[in-house]
């Protein structure tokens, strides 16, 4: 039985779509399902990306320890949580309760350029100002501190001559929607043998 998948977006939804995306094929194999889309935010487009496959959505309030997220998770009989662009920190109650089966893709090296307020294109940035000759996507277990988690998953990109953020960010990004839908489903499969990671 395929394992249910939570993906928590705050924006535009473009992981989410990759996920979506990875999960309307014909794979018979997929380990997973996309049960809830859930955001923060009322105008978060993942919503309009979930509503346009029939994945229900719904939106919660993020203001309080993180039970209403954990109720929601509950409701729906949630097993993996995969974060796709959620802006805020996940409550330690709901980090304890999905402890090896809660994920996050990173647009960048970790641990190198992780931690708090390192997203979006403040990481890609930070890489070129560092000089690094590559940046990637990393896929990691989520704990109670911003992108500290064990990495699960890494891919690399070369940086080029010339790079602006811009230009490095989109081509992270193409890597993203194809690393990350799939290491959510390693994931889920894992979970099926009862092979989760421990913190």
């Amino acid at each position: 039985m395929a394992a249910r998948i939570a993906v928590l977006a705050s924006g535009d939804g473009t992981n989410l779509q990759a996920i979506i995306d990875f999960y309307s094929g014909d794979d018979m194999t997929a380990a997973g399902m996309i049960a809830l889309v859930a955001s923060n935010r009322h105008t978060a487009f993942a919503l309009e990306r979930a509503r346009a496959k029939s994945v229900p959505s719904e939106v919660f309030d993020d203001s309080d320890d993180g039970e209403a997220l954990l109720a929601l998770l509950r409701r729906y009989a949630i097993e993996i949580v995969a974060l796709a662009g959620y802006t805020r920190r996940v409550p330690s109650r709901v980090v304890g309760a999905f402890a090896g089966r809660m994920i996050n893709v990173h647009p960048g090296p970790l641990p190198e350029f992780g931690g708090a307020g390192m997203y979006g294109e403040r990481v890609h940035r930070a890489v070129l100002a560092s000089g690094a000759k590559s940046s990637g996507v990393s896929v990691h277990l989520v704990d109670d501190e911003y992108d500290h988690g064990p990495v699960v998953a890494q891919w690399r990109i070369p940086v080029r001559d010339g790079d602006t953020p811009a230009s490095l960010a989109a081509r992270v990004l193409t890597a993203e929607h194809v690393v990350y839908p799939r290491v959510v489903d390693m994931v889920a499969a894992l979970n099926a043998l009862d092979f989760a990671a421990e913190l």
